[in-house]
């Protein structure tokens, strides 16, 4: 997963470059990577459009530098996660509330990847997008597959079908959730696993 890219110029200025990347994930997440110009991006900062050209080269940089911060960020958790070898459910458990902590920190981020990806990944500069599905996609089936193998899960279970089940359920939430609600991430992941593991647990 490729470093985010900034320019030298803007290495003084490391708060306000925060604040329009922020600026420009809200405004890609609500119009569309396509539709949205970086006049569009200026107008919501409070800023003359070739203003912007002082912090980033492009509008395609911008998007570069929102999704690979929260893809580094999201497998940094992940791999953190998966380091612990922890038991299938409780692997389970950590990267659900994993992605709850991820949608709250990066929800603008997470709408532009679910509605963007597909298309992005066929571009060279987002090649990381492809390779880091493929990741997530073994991350989740093998914990699966792993509690199908030693009982944790209902041997009937099919595991490519709970995964794109658990997978949807989960990220659909960036389309409603708000930080600062009334329930944390963590509450949310509780609530959620609650609902989700009595359906693929083993009954006792």
């Amino acid at each position: 997963m490729p470093i985010s890219k900034k320019t030298t110029t803007d290495k003084q200025a490391p708060g306000r470059r925060g604040e329009l990347l922020a600026t420009a994930a809200e405004v890609f997440a609500a119009q569309g990577y396509t539709a949205t110009t970086v006049r569009r991006i200026a107008d919501a900062a409070g800023l003359l459009a070739g203003s912007l050209y002082y912090h980033f080269d492009s509008k395609e940089s911008m998007l570069d530098e929102i999704l690979s911060t929260f893809l580094d960020e999201l497998w940094a958790g992940y791999d953190a996660v998966l380091a612990a070898r922890l038991g299938p459910r409780e692997t389970l458990e950590a990267l659900v509330t994993e992605s709850f902590r991820e949608i709250d920190r990066h929800r603008a981020a997470v709408a532009i990847y679910q509605r963007e990806a597909k298309d992005l990944a066929g571009r060279p500069r987002f090649g990381y997008l492809a390779e880091s599905q493929r990741k997530f996609e073994r991350a989740w089936l093998g914990t699966l597959e792993r509690g199908v193998a030693d009982g944790t899960f209902r041997a009937d279970l099919d595991v490519r079908l709970a995964y794109r089940f658990v997978r949807d359920t989960v990220w659909v939430a960036a389309s409603w959730y708000r930080p600062g609600g009334a329930h944390s991430p963590e509450e949310i992941a509780r609530q959620y696993l609650s609902m989700v593991l009595d359906g693929i647990a083993v009954r006792t």
